[in-house]
């Protein structure tokens, strides 16, 4: 297990993470958060529950996208490659809000109901048979005035993100925080605002098994590509992590727990029967890791999106 040295994620700054309150759009932030009844009974601990999906875009992406897309230049076109999807809408509808353009590139086999919703938001998709990535990368450094935005490696994304941190410490209560691990913006920016605030607090990551490169590279420090074994719970299903990302985890993450489908399909059921909530896998991942992992209470932890294709909701729990 590598040492906390928070000195590792010094560059993402407390003093962003605090202003990017003023400037992300306000139906982003403070997502309900609360204990309820039947959850704990079925976890056997108490557990602070944040629910990210009440907003236009049903995820917390939008935090981080709204505050990098503001320290872009005026008139800019954002580009962005989303993978899961949830950070292409989030960066579609920063782009909108500011009246600038935004051209998203998602692998081949992207959820139609997410690129949907892209283009709903006025993105331009393009869908790229191959590494979409650096496809998205080609594209944005061929003109100045376009601005590459990429999840897990930009700090001002993880600043966004971290604003969930300074929310889960308004109601406190908590001895971890138990968060999707996927390219490790939400994580690394919750976790640098509770390191300093709250430094008892144990931050615990909750990977897929079947994407375990960011997990694998916390462990060795070495950024190696994984390709993913499903795809299933596709907002964490990162083959390939950023070094930046990797530094950070390394430097602010205490644990990392691995769950597989079978775990991430018995806690979607467990939020909508407890919850009322629908989340869609990667939004799971949390709950999955509290039950699988027997994470000692009290603990805190996000439900992060609610973007599922409909298929995925059919025979839950079964």
């Amino acid at each position: 297990m590598p040492q906390n040295r928070t000195e590792g994620a010094a560059d993402l700054d407390l003093e962003n993470i605090a202003r990017a309150r003023e400037v992300i759009d306000p139906v982003f932030l403070d997502g309900p958060q609360y204990r309820e009844a039947s959850l704990e009974e079925r976890l056997g601990r108490p557990v602070l529950v944040k629910v990210e999906t009440l907003n236009p875009l049903r995820s917390f992406k939008g935090r981080g996208a709204e505050f990098a897309a503001a320290q872009a230049p005026t008139g800019a076109e954002l580009v962005c490659a989303s993978g899961g999807g949830n950070f292409g809408q989030a960066v579609a509808y920063a782009a909108r809000r500011r009246g600038m353009a935004a051209t998203v590139f998602v692998p081949a086999t992207a959820s139609p109901l997410k690129t949907g919703r892209m283009e709903g938001f006025g993105a331009r998709v393009h869908r790229v048979d191959g590494d979409f990535q650096a496809a998205g990368a080609a594209y944005a450094a061929d003109a100045l005035d376009r601005v590459f935005l990429q999840d897990g490696r930009d700090p001002a994304v993880a600043e966004g993100a971290g604003t969930i941190g300074a929310e889960l410490l308004r109601t406190g209560g908590f001895d971890a925080v138990v968060l999707p691990l996927g390219d490790g913006a939400l994580i690394t920016g919750v976790a640098r605002w509770i390191r300093a605030h709250a430094p008892g607090v144990r931050i615990i990551g909750a990977g897929a098994a079947a994407a375990p490169a960011l997990a694998r590279a916390w462990r060795t420090g070495v950024p190696e590509p994984v390709a993913p074994s499903s795809t299933f719970a596709a907002g964490i299903t990162i083959a390939r992590p950023h070094p930046e990302s990797v530094r950070r985890t390394r430097a602010l993450v205490d644990e990392v727990f691995l769950v597989d489908d079978g775990r991430i399909r018995s806690a979607m059921h467990l939020a909508a029967e407890t919850l009322g909530v629908l989340p869609e896998p990667a939004g799971a991942a949390g709950l999955a890791a509290i039950g699988a992992h027997g994470v000692p209470g009290p603990v805190a932890t996000v439900i992060t999106g609610a973007n599922a294709d409909l298929e995925h909701f059919r025979g839950l729990g079964g």
